[in-house]
């Protein structure tokens, strides 16, 4: 695979890699960045966003990787804390992650940038503060690039007091994505005030998010119908967000159609698409549609194609455990973990086909739907320009530090008007 590696090439690597991925993979030549390159591509190349896709497998992993290296795309892999963190479903976690990409990449002849980021980081309470400090640095240290904190789980203060505790713990170079309102649909939506609340508290104090989740009316896991994205809402948040420069985390992208996607892209400020149970549904040989909702026949059981992933034989012990357990429709992630090794037993030509599947998909999202074609060569481009692995931030503080003091940013959140929507385990 010699003849990928360009001078260019050579040169963004060696410019590009951040400190803990050098450290860690000192002889790669995979281009794992800063998620802030791949955000700053997004946004120069204009109206397009790129997938963060959810390694829930590593048939996933070799799928979107395979897909974005065809579409010329920079992408993102990530894996949230629920799939891979200490109380994990998924074989893949937060610390072999960037370990398995690098891998595939450097086996693949990857040469497109690819960022590793931890999603939804949830702080659910104060308590959980605590163990984050050492947590958090943890993650870096097994070649994460970017990370997001979720506090969107507490009142709004909280939310941001939280993020501001643990931000030092975040190197300076890190991509960073923040989240107002929890992803469950229609209840619950995001406003203009809480995002305002959130971003201009953060950047009193010098933190300048590249993303922020909302709650703008997509759900986690499978949609029964196209609910969706409110896009209007949307890009009425991001306007107002506007003098602060932070960009859109489009969470529960499964479930929405190829033209609302567009649109997300075409109309709002949001550079990343958070894709994680089609990929899974795909990569097992589960029908889906345009949506990526996996389609269920009459007696609401899963189609499993049987010329498409996993073979017959595997699946037949998948229904069986999933029975003995009690699984049924989203609670099926949790195949993830006691079946990944099984899944490598497998002949090659079936392992072959669960990653191809996924590539597939995800080449059709990048080049036909995301608009993401292309913006590897921005991101090369740029890490030429600065010959660092730090494209810096896109934001200045703007807001008076004075102004956002604990006890203001209490008063201040006492006057928000919002409904955080029920409660519940929202975070993926």
């Amino acid at each position: 695979m010699s003849h990928r590696y360009s001078a260019d090439f050579l040169a963004a690597l060696d410019f590009g890699r951040p400190p803990n991925v050098r450290k860690l993979f000192p002889n790669s030549r995979a281009l794992i960045v800063s998620g802030r390159y791949i955000d700053q591509a997004m946004l120069k190349k204009g109206g397009c966003m790129t997938i963060a896709a959810n390694g829930r497998n590593a048939f996933v992993i070799r799928g979107a990787l395979c897909a974005a290296q065809k579409a010329n795309a920079a992408i993102i892999i990530e894996i949230a804390r629920s799939e891979g963190g200490t109380n994990a479903y998924c074989a893949v976690n937060l610390w072999n992650i960037a370990r398995q990409t690098d891998a595939f990449m450097n086996e693949l002849g990857i040469t497109v940038p690819v960022a590793i980021h931890a999603d939804h980081f949830g702080i659910k309470k104060p308590e959980d503060i605590a163990p984050a400090k050492t947590e958090i640095p943890s993650l870096f240290d097994a070649g994460i690039t970017s990370i997001a904190i979720d506090a969107s789980h507490m009142p709004d203060d909280q939310n941001l007091l939280a993020n501001i505790e643990l931000f030092p713990f975040v190197p300076d170079w890190s991509g960073l994505e923040t989240e107002v309102g929890e992803i469950k649909g229609k209840l619950g939506l995001s406003t203009a005030q809480e995002a305002l609340f959130l971003i201009q508290g953060l950047n009193a104090h010098g933190i300048f998010p590249d993303w922020i989740a909302l709650n703008n009316g997509t759900t986690h896991g499978i949609e029964q119908s196209d609910a969706g994205i409110n896009v209007p809402l949307t890009a009425q948040i991001h306007d107002a967000l506007a003098p602060y420069k932070v960009s859109g985390a489009q969470h529960g992208t499964s479930g929405n159609s190829s033209e609302r996607l567009r649109e997300i892209a075409a109309k709002t400020r949001t550079t990343k698409a958070n894709v994680a149970t089609a990929l899974q549904m795909i990569s097992w040989g589960v029908q889906v549609n345009d949506y990526g909702n996996a389609i269920l026949d009459s007696d609401g059981n899963f189609i499993k194609q049987p010329d498409k992933g996993v073979d017959d034989p595997m699946w037949q012990q998948m229904l069986a455990y999933a029975k003995s357990q009690d699984l049924s429709g989203g609670n099926f992630k949790k195949l993830n973990a006691p079946f990944e090794n099984r899944f490598s037993t497998q002949p090659a030509d079936i392992r072959n086909r669960m990653a191809a599947g996924v590539e597939a998909f995800v080449y059709t999202l990048l080049t036909k739907v995301f608009n993401a074609a292309d913006t590897a060569d921005i991101v090369k481009d740029h890490i030429l320009e600065t010959r660092s692995h730090d494209p810096g931030s896109k934001a200045d503080t703007i807001e008076s530090p004075k102004e956002w003091t604990r006890e203001k940013i209490m008063e201040k959140a006492a006057d928000i008007s919002s409904d955080k929507g029920p409660e519940g385990n929202f975070e993926d």
